[in-house]
């Protein structure tokens, strides 16, 4: 059984990562592991104009009007079988801050009907975004959000662009530092950056077997809507 990210990406592109990326992004729901990562956030930040949509946002862990430097950091990636039958892979985010723990929760799937990956946001998987993913020049992967929608009870629609923020993600292994970074911006295409961070973080792959990943690390709420 292929990973969500080897479907997405295809045989050829996915051997182009590097092999700690691989490692990280390659495993599914039958190899019974997980990957656990930990380190610090250089910088978290976010724009004022945006702090009432992302305290909404907030409330079901989609990011937060919060920033820092030097924020703990942890990540999080299970990889199980959904009620529904699908491959499933879970990156959950935490960010210590010195008063407060936020989460950045995200469940993703792959869609055959789509042809990609789709990640449902929060812990309620009331957003589903589109995914556009490949290998970066550098050996890391590289994660670009398209399409919105929203779905709650028998409410289904899809986001205006201008009313959304795309997000840019790249991920990659540093070998002079013997570690993973990462870099996250989340823009607008009228108003500009809505929140962004980067850092660096160590990964380590433990036992995980299905039965016994953590409750908090799934929804609370499936949507079965693609």
């Amino acid at each position: 059984m292929k990973s969500i990210f080897e479907k997405a990406l295809g045989e050829k592109e996915f051997a182009r990562l590097h092999p700690k990326i691989r490692e990280r992004f390659g495993f599914a729901s039958h190899e019974g592991i997980a990957s656990i990562g930990r380190g610090v956030m250089e910088e978290v930040r976010y724009a004022k104009w945006a702090a009432l949509p992302l305290a909404v946002g907030a409330s079901r862990n989609i990011m937060f009007p919060q920033g820092g430097r030097q924020v703990p950091f942890s990540i999080e990636n299970y990889a199980y079988r959904d009620a529904l039958g699908r491959e499933t892979l879970t990156i959950n985010r935490t960010f210590r801050f010195e008063r407060s723990i936020r989460r950045f929760d995200a469940t993703m799937v792959y869609s055959g009907d789509r042809g990609r990956i789709v990640d449902y946001l929060g812990n309620k998987q009331h957003l589903a975004v589109d995914l556009d993913v490949w290998a970066a020049p550098n050996g890391g992967i590289q994660i670009r959000s398209g399409e919105q929608r929203f779905y709650e009870g028998p409410l289904g629609f899809r986001f205006p662009a201008p009313l959304t923020g795309c997000a840019d993600v790249c991920e990659w292994y540093d070998e002079d530092d013997a570690c993973y970074r990462i870099t996250v911006s989340v823009r607008n295409s009228l108003m500009g950056q809505i929140f962004a961070y980067k850092g660096a973080f160590q990964a380590e792959t433990v036992r995980a077997l299905e039965g016994s990943i953590p409750l908090q690390a799934m929804p609370l709420r499936l949507e079965r809507r693609e």
